[in-house]
């Protein structure tokens, strides 16, 4: 190898090291960030929704707010299933695709959000994580990027589950999700992220910590004199000029001071409007607060346990109110209705929700500290409640935080422990099945004669080319100059889907065998425009062309859609003819062996021993075809050796012996009997020269 190319193949791998680093990185990136979002919008279906509504008020789209809910839950298991799918290597050829689609959206709605600032937080991390508008974009920047660059490299990466089950994680990672946000929104969330969570004082919540930055404002003044009208400010306004006359004063925000989390908590009794705001942060013994943002909505399933508690406080003479936004007739007919015989209380509906996730719930506070939190699915019996508070006084606030940790670190290892026994038990079986299959090539190889003779097979790829008429044309006049001549080689010709059943018909099978290009991945179903492999059967075709480096090219053909058609093609009795090869820059930078020992494992190498026998391989050097280019005899011999010594290693000597190997790279009636002359070299895949008969009989023919 020359210098030049020394380094350039040096250069070669650092570019595909440094890919394969970055790849790595992009999949991290996406994984762990969807897989976080959609767990903290699992953790509280609530609070998405209550941001999709916000959308939907935003952009004037109000009939879809009863969907709300709804959409939470699907939101939250989809991206957590997308970024579980992107770490996992399940099925990249779809998660490529949809993690690009969703951020080809979501990058350019966040950019429209952070100008216009219709909604001051997306809500993309929930309420775990506040980003502004524009660190909404940046990071969306960030992770658009990765998501393409993930995309033009899905090819590359490598399943860690079997091609056939890994549906299978995907659905339980997606159930799981969907589990954890179910469980919350019937329970409360897993863990706390808002204001008032349990352990939180309110008042401290209200109040500016000494030190910390304040609102900074600069104000003007607007007066008019006759008709001139200018603003002054604070330093040189007309205090002492009569002449000017005060219409109005302004206050632009120059700098944004700190924010206390709670801002607008305020309770006023419905029936007096007297403020019980302190009465109620300050009282020194238990305040129960049942917490019901709309009284029409709430779920009076557990009325009675709430009553319970009602009961409790007024036998130990514990405070109890009822808050809420809703109107006095509503207030009425809860009372009516549930036999409510405690205090009402009106509080902003924002700061409601903000409080409890459930409707309605209840809160237990003393002096202002939220103690507990209850969703009216939860609420404790009076021996439980009675308990709970006794243990206010030994760190309940601990015990209880450890207690949703628990359940959080439970339901992860679960599920995790799910996909650690499908993976083990999937390995296991290959393990069990692999060794029974060595078993049997072990037996075979002793067995079969050791000189068997592979078939010699010469097979022409029309692609897309000839209208039906000039295809049967050709078929005809291929017909006759074979009609009576002794051939040593099997005829194989791979016509367009539209010529398949007509030319079969019109031809004798006995001498010339038919082809399809190709065949979908798929049994059957909704897939416009697409051929399935019963299909081509039922045309009388024998054979199907899989592989080939223009589909693989142009149509982005992965080993694993490769595999799959592979299977569809032998349950219909099909011969596939599977075409692997390496393009130029593989083959400069001495690659050529390990492309296609990879495109052979990755697609065939799960066949049984028995189905492996049943497969044509045709290699195709890409840089040879339809470019006048060929592989040299020698050449040819080498790669096509090393092909069956791959096949050997996996299936046995006696295996592989019977395997033919075409040779598919711009052969012609003056290489043909050259190439054909290697012991390893079966017959070809031929392309332009199989368009005329003129051409294509000499090929034929080279095998004398």
């Amino acid at each position: 190898m020359s210098r030049c190319g020394f380094l350039s193949s040096r250069k070669q791998k650092a570019m595909q090291k440094l890919n394969t680093a970055l790849l790595t990185l992009s999949r991290l990136v996406i994984g762990l960030t969807f897989i976080f979002s959609g767990f903290v919008k699992a953790i509280d279906p609530v609070g998405s929704a209550i941001k999709f509504e916000e959308y939907f008020e935003a952009f004037h789209l109000g009939f879809l707010a009863p969907y709300a809910l709804g959409l939470a839950f699907l939101l939250a298991a989809f991206e957590f299933l997308l970024g579980v799918n992107v770490l996992l290597s399940l099925s990249p050829r779809h998660t490529s695709y949809y993690v690009l689609i969703m951020m080809s959206l979501m990058t350019p709605l966040t950019l429209y959000l952070a100008i216009a600032n219709p909604v001051s937080d997306c809500g993309c991390f929930g309420d775990a994580v506040k980003l502004t508008n524009w660190e909404t974009f940046g990071k969306n920047i960030l992770l658009f990027a990765a998501s393409l660059f993930y995309f033009i490299h899905r090819n590359k990466v490598r399943y860690i589950y079997h091609y056939q089950i890994h549906w299978i994680p995907s659905i339980v990672s997606f159930v799981f999700a969907l589990l954890i946000g179910i469980y919350c929104y019937v329970h409360l969330p897993l863990i706390d992220f808002l204001p008032y969570k349990t352990g939180s004082d309110i008042s401290k919540g209200m109040s500016i910590p000494e030190g910390a930055k304040r609102d900074s404002f600069v104000t003007t003044f607007v007066y008019k004199r006759g008709v001139e009208t200018k603003e002054f400010t604070l330093e040189n306004y007309p205090e002492n000029d009569t002449t000017w006359h005060f219409v109005e004063q302004k206050s632009v925000l120059l700098q944004k001071g700190y924010e206390p989390p709670i801002t607008n908590f305020s309770i006023q009794q419905a029936e007096t409007g007297v403020n019980l705001t302190e009465m109620v942060l300050q009282d020194s013994s238990f305040t129960f607060l049942l917490i019901s943002p709309d009284l029409t909505e709430a779920i009076d399933a557990n009325i009675h346990n709430i009553n319970t508690i009602f009961d409790f406080c007024r036998d130990n003479n514990y405070a109890f109110y009822c808050l809420t936004s809703s109107s006095d007739i509503e207030i009425e007919e809860w009372r009516n209705s549930t036999g409510a015989e405690y205090v009402f209380a009106k509080t902003d509906r924002t700061t409601l929700k903000t409080m409890m996730r459930a409707n309605p719930g209840i809160i237990l506070l003393k002096k202002g500290v939220v103690l507990g939190k209850w969703s009216s699915f939860d609420v404790p019996d009076e021996e439980g409640i009675t308990q709970y508070l006794k243990n206010t006084k030994n760190n309940i606030l601990k015990t209880e935080t450890h207690r949703t940790q628990a359940l959080i670190w439970r339901a992860f290892a679960l599920w995790a422990i799910l996909l650690a026994m499908l993976l083990l038990f999937e390995k296991a079986l290959l393990v069990i099945l692999g060794y029974f299959e060595k078993l049997f090539i072990k037996k075979n190889n002793n067995i079969q004669n050791k000189s068997i003779m592979r078939k010699k097979i010469v097979a022409g790829n029309w692609k897309m080319n000839k209208t039906l008429q000039e295809g049967l044309e050709l078929a005809n006049e291929l017909n006759a100059a074979l009609a009576g001549k002794a051939i040593n080689c099997d005829v194989v010709i791979g016509t367009p889907f539209v010529h398949l059943a007509s030319v079969a018909a019109a031809i004798d099978t006995t001498k010339i065998g038919v082809a399809a290009q190709n065949c979908a991945d798929k049994v059957s179903g909704a897939y416009t425009g697409e051929v399935s492999a019963s299909m081509v059967a039922s045309t009388g075709a024998k054979y199907v062309i899989l592989g080939h480096s223009e589909r693989r090219a142009y149509y982005g053909e992965t080993t694993a859609i490769l595999k799959e058609k592979t299977l569809l093609a032998l349950a219909n009795g099909l011969t596939p003819i599977f075409c692997i090869g390496e393009v130029l820059e593989e083959r400069e930078a001495g690659k050529q062996n390990e492309v296609v020992k990879t495109q052979i494992e990755e697609s065939l190498f799960e066949l049984s021993a028995d189905d492996f026998g049943k497969i044509v391989l045709a290699y195709e050097p890409v840089w040879a075809i339809g470019t006048g280019k060929t592989a040299t005899a020698a050449q040819a011999q080498e790669i096509h050796a090393y092909i069956r010594e791959v096949v050997a290693a996996k299936y046995g000597k006696s295996v592989a012996d019977a395997t033919s190997i075409l040779y598919g790279g711009s052969c012609n009636g003056s290489n043909a009997k050259e190439l054909f002359a290697n012991p390893d070299v079966d017959g070809g895949l031929i392309g332009g020269a199989a368009l005329t008969v003129a051409n294509f009989m000499p090929i034929i023919e080279a095998w004398g």
